[in-house]
């Protein structure tokens, strides 16, 4: 499981930049208005071969000065509880301010590594500025521009050294992990106790009773398997505490340390953006997925309701369609099994290997009737052969004179050949374009 790294601090101080230099992407909404980010955002960064999560907190515009600054201690205090590691952004242009102060005295109380980094710092006068912060207790102070990169090396460098190795106690057994993963109040406790036949987990109708991750083994039923569970009861007084940053960083953690997901959806509700969302880190993840839509007690139907459905899930989902839907109700006990049967069926289809010759064999006559489109005239693509990489889930390398001019779209071609060859229904595929 990764280390989790999270940006905290006052609206508009950079956190969205500093994530997207990190991630080495555009994921978070950057603007010069304050509280523009309003979902917390997820990516994956790697420094001196170490890789790690980070967690963009982000800030809040809605409301009066008083609850606005009440939220921010609330994502500060989740992100002690739930992260690795903490980077405390500030602004040398603006000094330390009360609100800054504030976060300071919530961060001296934790026993987990915070970084101070000072943002902005663009030139000699503003670096030392920076010296300013030493004066909210928490150790050295870290200068960075997070527009331009410069200091985030440095940054970085001291980050990793402070990452803990993860226990790897998931390893030790060889039976499949599943996680059940979903927004809040889809039903998930309620699945887990249907299938371990008692109410280990407390069920509510409040969003996010459950929170740490725990593995449970199942053998039953001709089933075996070890099932990750975000198990825990949150206490009542903290049930008004910030539901979506739990639900992200549970959904994470259980998502890396699984093979296979169940993302369950609310039947009545549909499947929306936080749902898409969480297929996505499951995707980018390389687990294995089964959709399983619930409450599918309480749907009005006709001969033609479940098709539909599924077709609707898969426009919303695509291109990653190759997946199976189940629909179930947990509270009558339908299509359980189904799942379990799906899950198993995705688990193996994950573990499955293509031997080259048979790659090869398939792929290549492929490929000549329908080559890859040619970057111009003089700059002809030809792949030579295929492997599948030795990785814990289907990746293949594609052998060619020019890797960086193939185009996403032919890449999705060979990536349903393969899907239409090879049973590959449920986990995500990787392809490699290498020279040769």
């Amino acid at each position: 499981m990764k280390n989790i790294l999270a940006i905290v601090g006052r609206p508009n101080v950079g956190k969205s930049t500093l994530f997207n230099r990190l991630t080495e992407s555009r994921d978070a909404i950057v603007e010069e208005s304050s509280g523009v980010t309003r979902d917390r955002n997820y990516g994956e960064s790697h420094w001196n071969g170490m890789e790690f999560a980070v967690v963009d907190t982000g800030g809040y515009v809605i409301g009066s000065e008083d609850v606005f600054e009440e939220e921010i201690r609330k994502q500060v205090k989740l992100a002690i509880e739930e992260t690795d590691i903490i980077l405390f952004l500030v602004d040398v242009i603006d000094g330390i301010t009360p609100m800054d102060e504030d976060v300071a005295s919530l961060l001296r109380k934790t026993d987990k590594p915070v970084f101070v980094v000072s943002n902005k710092v663009d030139n000699t006068k503003r670096y030392n500025d920076s010296s300013e912060f030493y004066a909210l207790g928490l150790g050295e102070v870290y200068s960075i521009s997070s527009i331009n990169g410069s200091g985030t090396g440095d940054l970085l460098d001291a980050v990793v050294k402070e990452f803990k190795e993860k226990p790897e106690g998931e390893k030790a057994s060889d039976l499949p992990k599943y996680a059940v993963v979903g927004r809040p109040n889809v039903g998930k406790s309620s699945f887990i106790n249907a299938l371990l036949g008692d109410d280990r987990n407390i069920v509510t109708s409040v969003a996010g009773t459950t929170r740490d991750t725990i593995n449970t083994p199942y053998n039953r039923f001709g089933y075996e398997f070890e099932l990750v569970d975000t198990a825990g009861i949150r206490k009542k007084k903290k049930v008004h505490e910030n539901i979506e940053f739990y639900s992200v960083l549970r959904a994470i953690k259980a998502i890396e340390n699984s093979d296979v997901c169940f993302l369950m959806i609310d039947a009545k509700e549909g499947i929306e953006a936080q749902d898409i969302a969480i297929l996505r880190l499951i995707q980018k993840n390389n687990k294995g997925l089964v959709i399983v839509v619930n409450k599918w007690d309480l749907i009005e139907k006709s001969s033609n309701t479940h098709l539909e459905f599924t077709r609707t899930i898969k426009a919303k989902i695509a291109p990653f369609t190759d997946v199976p839907i189940i629909f179930t109700s947990v509270h009558e006990k339908q299509r359980l099994f189904k799942a379990l049967d799906a899950a198993n069926q995705v688990s193996e289809n994950r573990k499955r290997k293509i031997t080259t010759s048979k790659l090869n064999e398939h792929l290549l006559p492929l490929i000549q009737s329908f080559p890859p489109p040619a970057a111009s005239r003089e700059r002809y693509i030809k792949i030579k052969y295929i492997t599948q990489l030795p990785l814990a889930y289907p990746a293949f390398a594609f052998f060619c004179n020019l890797p960086q001019d193939v185009k996403d779209s032919y890449a999705r071609f060979l990536e349903n050949k393969i899907r239409e060859e090879y049973n590959f229904t449920g986990s995500p595929i990787r392809l490699y374009f290498r020279d040769k």
